[in-house]
């Protein structure tokens, strides 16, 4: 069992997976080019290999449910390239069946022989995937009724949907023995971290545009006492400084009006009461006339497009000296190769210390392609982006507790 918060886990360490019919539900949710429809990105198919390769190793007959996009959006599709892209990556045939949980889907789950692997098409091609619910009516739906009689186990690896309460989530554990995949236990490993008073400190390094966001983040940080500094970019920072009285220019302020941060300032406010280890930016770089310059705080002239040098000198010193590292969000305009520095030096200053470094978000994962992180062994890529917020946030994700109660419902 992997303990998590509350929650206690079944792995593949508690489940024997030998030779049994699997259902495994993973994310292989990918970046879709809008005119080829190619998939631009494999890195989530390919984080969930070691899983996969363990099941068919174990003589597992396995069938894979997964997800791509949403109905009506541009990246909404099937899944033969996800298949054709599976099998590359595993050295071996993956089967496909254009069916979830019709005659031609059932048909060939019964047929599928041990260590063989069989994919279904997108899980979202049902209706019912699309509504949320309890894990008790997520078991009586039609996809759940249909499918579990097939299979032994359900194994869920998809941490970067457990966020979501849909049947392939919670559903099945309410009527399977279930078990946390190799990458679902190792996100819950790494983040269990940032939960464990005893590894500290802890610093998080929070960033980027998503104020909301990063505010409830850093509620619920402080309020469980969880973290040791808070160091804010990006627009959170400006609002934090905004909540400190500091005149950050009418410019600057115009531009946080202009996407509704500026009511999120009392909220702001009342986090830095409440007594928050939170640091904001010194200086800036900042650009006004087509001039980038340095630019303090205290006197900004000009529009902020990243973390000044002195600040990162304070960030990377408190970074240097952490144990646990929480990265989430870039410290400054990184769309602009020119506004990159205050994030990269910030992110080598993490692998070059000896803490457990933990990654999420699109954003600072796209930078990753410019680090050698080959060489930090404590490093930890989460592949998830919604359920890596809330979690981090201190809410509660579905897929989990449904996990969690599987171990209960069986044994009934």
């Amino acid at each position: 069992m992997i303990k998590v918060a509350d929650l206690e886990l079944p792995t593949f360490d508690d489940v024997d997976v030998t030779a049994k019919k699997v259902l495994l539900r993973v994310d292989f949710n990918t970046p879709v080019d809008r005119e080829s429809k190619k998939l631009l990105d494999t890195s989530r198919i390919k984080a969930h290999i070691p899983t996969i390769k363990e099941l068919v190793e174990k003589a597992s007959s396995v069938v894979i449910i997964t997800h791509q996009g949403r109905p009506g959006d541009d990246d909404f599709s099937t899944l033969e390239l996800h298949r054709d892209a599976l099998s590359s990556e595993l050295g071996m045939d993956v089967k496909f069946v254009s069916d979830i949980f019709g005659p031609c889907a059932l048909d060939e789950i019964k047929k599928l022989e041990k260590g063989e692997v069989l994919m279904l098409d997108n899980i979202r091609l049902a209706s019912e995937e699309l509504i949320e619910a309890s894990p008790e009516s997520q078991s009586k739906t039609y996809l759940v009724r249909r499918l579990a009689p097939l299979f032994d186990i359900y194994v869920n690896d998809a941490f970067a949907t457990a966020h979501r309460s849909q049947p392939s989530l919670v559903g099945f554990p309410m009527v399977l023995q279930s078990a946390a995949g190799r990458l679902m236990e190792k996100e819950l490993i790494a983040l269990s971290k940032i939960f464990n008073l005893e590894e500290s400190p802890k610093v998080f390094l929070l960033g980027g545009g998503k104020v909301l966001d990063s505010i409830r983040i850093i509620e619920n940080l402080s309020k469980k006492r969880i973290a040791d500094r808070i160091l804010l970019g990006g627009l959170v920072a400006e609002v934090f400084a905004l909540a400190k009285g500091v005149n950050i220019g009418d410019e600057n302020k115009k531009i946080l009006e202009a996407q509704g941060f500026l009511p999120l300032i009392p909220r702001a406010r009342r986090v830095l009461l409440s007594g928050a280890p939170i640091e904001i930016p010194v200086d800036f770089i900042v650009e006004k006339n087509d001039e980038i310059k340095e630019s303090y705080a205290t006197n900004v002239g000009g529009i902020i497009k990243d973390i000044g040098p002195e600040t990162i000198n304070i960030y990377s010193t408190l970074l240097n000296e952490s144990r646990v590292v929480v990265l989430r969000g870039p410290m400054g305009v990184i769309e602009d190769e020119r506004f990159r520095t205050g994030t990269l030096k910030l992110m080598s200053s993490a692998f070059a210390s000896d803490s457990y470094t933990i990654i999420g978000g699109g954003h600072l994962l796209s930078l990753l392609q410019f680090m050698n992180v080959t060489e930090k062994k404590k490093l930890h890529v989460s592949t998830g982006g919604g359920a890596l917020l809330l979690f981090l946030a201190g809410e509660r994700l579905p897929a989990l507790d449904a996990l969690s109660q599987s171990v209960k419902v069986i044994k009934r």
